[in-house]
């Protein structure tokens, strides 16, 4: 990234990024020398740690196509980070040219500042809009999100939460610590989205994981941990719960790589995973039904 030495403000140099972190592991040059030294040493003695992020990515990829494909044309990507590996509006666009409005939204003022310099070169105003806001605060988030012109809050949408609830976020003021953007935050998403409404969302577990994952993911808690940021693993049983009464679509909760393989794009090459459960997330999408 140019002109390191002068962050936009806001930038927190002192700690790395979760979502600068990502970016690096995703192959992207959004990212400062703090961030890649974490993540270097993070693949330096885990490497499959980019193939997890990658497949990660392309459930994301795999969700906008079925979804766009079953109709949807609003979709909503909390906690979107960086633009790296293909964005969701770019997806969206291979299947419905011209139909599709995104709304990004993150916490991290270099995903926002990146995203809305991508959508200035790449994207279309009127259907693409980047946001800076608090995922804690739902209520305001969708404040904001009817305020943008872009994004119909009275019509369904695809509300994505992709490896993002498995961070702890930091602590609200007058707060007693780290809070977890878990069951509550996500009810209330639930509740404010309009029938026929899609909920997406992955997750890290560290249930059902191979036995040589284990140390992956209690060496990546700590190393997260002592960097500011409280990586919180969540059952199948936690993860399933967060779709509430939502409609799970098949194959119901899953890890990344076997949710609808068939929506992979022309140009996904196979990661170097021996197995499935080596992803470490699981992942699923959900339908909140039309009233009777």
């Amino acid at each position: 990234m140019e002109h390191e030495s002068f962050p936009p403000p806001g930038i927190d140099l002192s700690h790395p990024s979760v979502a600068r972190v990502y970016d690096y592991y995703l192959g992207g040059t959004a990212n400062w020398e703090i961030d890649r030294q974490f993540a270097e040493r993070m693949l330096r003695d885990y490497p499959m740690v980019r193939p997890i992020a990658q497949a990660n990515r392309r459930f994301l990829h795999r969700v906008v196509r079925h979804l766009v494909r079953k109709g949807i044309r609003q979709i909503v990507d909390l906690g979107s980070g960086v633009p790296t590996m293909g964005h969701a509006h770019e997806i969206a666009e291979q299947i419905a040219p011209g139909e599709v409005k995104v709304a990004y939204v993150d916490c991290e003022p270099v995903a926002v500042a990146h995203s809305t310099s991508l959508l200035r070169d790449q994207g279309d105003p009127a259907r693409h809009v980047a946001l800076h806001a608090d995922l804690r605060d739902p209520r305001r988030m969708w404040s904001l999100l009817a305020g943008s012109g872009v994004i119909d809050l009275d019509q369904p949408a695809a509300l994505l939460l992709i490896s993002v609830l498995h961070f702890g976020q930091p602590p609200a003021p007058d707060s007693g610590g780290t809070e977890d953007l878990g069951p509550g935050s996500v009810a209330a998403y639930r509740d404010l989205l309009a029938p026929g409404s899609y909920l997406a969302l992955s997750h890290v577990t560290d249930e059902g994981v191979p036995p040589h994952c284990e140390q992956l993911l209690a060496d990546a808690k700590e190393r997260y941990a002592n960097a500011g940021t409280d990586l919180i693993y969540r059952s199948r049983a936690e993860i399933t719960e967060l779709f509430g009464d939502f409609a799970l679509l098949d194959p119901g909760v899953t890890w990344t790589p076997l949710w609808h393989p068939e929506e992979a794009g022309p140009d996904d090459q196979p990661l170097p995973l021996c197995a499935a459960n080596e992803s470490l997330l699981l992942a699923g999408v959900a339908r909140k039904e039309l009233p009777i």
